[in-house]
């Protein structure tokens, strides 16, 4: 059995990390670990593991957290893990970091998006970019993985074999995203209050969003050469879910329709068993995926305008999230990918 742990265990992402690793059959959970609700237990925060988790919350101790577990989920805000990792670390265990703080292999553009100094630049040019269906022989052998953010998997994923494979313009590309507010996290705020998102749907950090960068350095690898996206996230009144239109120019490829680019996209993921790509005609819903560590991908040509519309949906705080980081996991460690997330989206 694999020894687990969880830094910030008590957050969204937390919570979801230990709904699934409590029914993987290969971990056990060893530290549940949140400075908010220290000797708390854990069920007395999330009441849904009444009578299925019986343990406490503990303080970041990572010295004696790291003589315990083999594997560390940090599930923590941007910046902190940076100042809690380092070589010694991770010699002794494998961490998967939920924040930003190693996805992004240029420190200066982190500093600069995310306002924040590195703690540890040193170690970004280890961390493996925890894209699962990209990097997956990477991962495989990678100690310290940099899970992605969830506009991002959304976004690269539903994108990757049409600027792999040159089918689009990447210098047209413009990504309209809507979130529900658990993308936001549990701890209070003005903007997320009930009375602020019911009945309201709104765009924010136009142009600003931090997860742009991380969206642009990936799809440059697959592209070639820099990619410059117009993302613009929208905050939707609902609990979990993702969706992003993305539109760019069709390049002149001789015979392209859109039974060759079904086939592409068929080819590209034909082994990762959490993409799913939609038949003619019907369009992803985050309805479809809630709850489970699926992204369901369809596409549209508009002739008319040379233009291919990619519509995606996952659900945010699973694959988009906690579900991604435990398929990373399951690489790592030579386990069945899908192992603990086989959970069928839930509906309604």
């Amino acid at each position: 059995m694999i020894k687990v742990g969880i830094i910030g265990a008590t957050g969204y992402t937390g919570a979801e990390l230990v709904r699934i690793l409590i029914r993987h059959k290969k971990v056990k959970i060893l530290w549940y670990g949140s400075r908010s609700y220290v000797d708390q237990e854990f069920a007395s925060i999330y009441r849904n593991f009444f009578q299925i988790v019986e343990d406490r919350c503990f303080d970041d101790q990572l010295d004696r957290l790291v003589e315990q577990v083999d594997v560390l989920f940090t599930a923590t805000p941007q910046g902190y893990c940076s100042t809690l990792l380092t070589h010694e670390i991770l010699k002794k265990i494998k961490v998967i970091d939920l924040s930003a703080d190693y996805r992004i292999t240029d420190v200066a553009t982190y500093e600069q998006w995310y306002k924040l100094t590195h703690g540890n630049p040193e170690l970004i040019t280890e961390a493996v970019y925890g894209l699962t269906e990209v990097n997956r022989e990477q991962i495989k052998e990678a100690r310290l993985i940099a899970n992605p953010g969830c506009y991002t998997t959304c976004s690269i994923l539903s994108l990757y074999p049409l600027v792999k494979e040159g089918f689009i313009d990447g210098k047209t590309l413009i990504i309209d995203a809507k979130s529900g507010t658990s993308g936001a996290g549990r701890a209070a705020s003005v903007d997320t209050l009930y009375c602020e998102v019911n009945e309201n749907f709104k765009a924010y950090a136009v142009a600003t969003h931090r997860h742009t960068p991380e969206i642009e350095e990936q799809l440059s690898k697959a592209y070639g050469e820099a990619i410059t996206v117009s993302f613009t996230p929208h905050l939707v009144p609902m609990n979990r879910g993702i969706v992003t239109t993305s539109y760019a120019t069709l390049t002149h490829h001789e015979g392209i329709t859109a039974d060759t680019i079904r086939e592409l996209y068929h080819t590209f993921y034909q082994d990762s068993p959490f993409i799913r790509i939609l038949p003619p005609g019907k369009l992803p819903e985050t309805r479809w995926v809630k709850g489970s560590n699926y992204i369901d991908i369809g596409f549209v040509i508009d002739a008319r305008t040379n233009r291919i519309i990619v519509v995606a949906a996952l659900d945010n705080i699973m694959k988009g999230a906690a579900g991604q980081a435990v398929q990373n996991m399951n690489l790592m460690y030579g386990f069945d990918e899908a192992e603990g997330l086989d959970l069928i989206p839930m509906f309604p």
